[in-house]
């Protein structure tokens, strides 16, 4: 396996296990997976014109959230009035990453620290560093959060995969808790009749089992996130007409470093290790 750049000017490489099984990163871009090919077919969906306009948001692709997923619901920053108030999930996928290739596990590290700017946000010293491991038909993560300061650090953590569909009435989802949180008013809402109206643009949060899935009968695939405690929240979100899904592993939900719930707290100079996998399936 190796890493090569295929575009200099918007600096994205591609990490190859053969012809038709490769992903493309952009390390400047938030060390954003742009693209993941398996067996020769674009698993993610990504929003090619709009990631050229730095103006706005990336739409596609895997982005990272980090120190915190969604945002927080106070007008000020956390941490008093020398720092800046987070942005919406965190600064992480908007900095400029480093890169590296683990020869001896034929995996690519993308690797985040501390810098000047992120102490405007976050006054802790950290390395974030996430091992992406290419298989036929897998993707894997093996996310390493370090606190290199003497004081506990307050974090959570996500992954945003926008996935590729063929159509929102294609679609069944599997898995699922019986109840979720709709995040658009922060209330109870019953899983399937809320998965009713994803065409009409959801925003879910539930409480998994650590395994989330859904089908595309079109496609003829089945796409399944493996995502253990405490990386077992989960998150389905669509954002019509876009012909894509999110389906997200966070630590927390919105807010969590405000309130408390299900906030990681890393001890002193600790690690916190998190891990999750894509799985693809062809249906029969």
């Amino acid at each position: 396996m190796k890493v090569n750049s295929v575009d200099n000017k918007k600096g994205i490489y591609v990490f190859q296990l053969d012809e038709k099984n490769y992903i493309k990163f952009c390390p400047k871009r938030g060390g954003l997976i742009t693209n993941w090919v398996s067996e020769g077919k674009e698993i993610l969906y990504f929003d090619q014109k709009r990631f050229i306009d730095k103006t706005k948001s990336i739409r596609g692709g895997i982005p990272i959230l980090f120190p915190i997923c969604g945002n927080l619901d106070i007008p000020n920053s956390l941490f008093g009035k020398n720092y800046m108030p987070f942005m919406q999930h965190g600064f992480a996928r908007n900095l400029q990453w480093q890169h590296c290739l683990n020869e001896q596990k034929n995996s690519l590290c993308l690797i985040l620290q501390d810098t000047e700017k992120t102490k405007t946000f976050y006054p802790f010293n950290f390395e974030l560093k996430i091992e992406v491991s290419l298989n036929i038909n897998c993707l894997k993560f093996i996310i390493n959060i370090k606190n290199k300061t003497n004081i506990e650090m307050p974090i959570n953590f996500g992954l945003h995969p926008y996935f590729n569909i063929s159509d929102f009435k294609n679609l069944n989802f599997i898995d699922n808790p019986l109840n979720c949180q709709d995040q658009k008013n922060n209330l109870l809402r019953n899983t399937f009749d809320e998965l009713k109206n994803i065409n009409n643009g959801i925003d879910l949060l539930m409480y998994t089992s650590g395994r989330s899935s859904f089908r595309d009968n079109f496609f003829k695939r089945q796409v399944t996130l493996i995502h253990p405690t405490p990386f077992d929240l989960g998150v389905i979100w669509s954002d019509p007409p876009r012909k894509m899904v999110c389906l997200e592993p966070w630590t927390s939900p919105r807010n969590s470093l405000v309130n408390g719930l299900r906030k990681i707290s890393i001890p002193p100079n600790s690690s916190q290790i998190l891990d999750a996998s894509i799985l693809i399936n062809t249906l029969k």
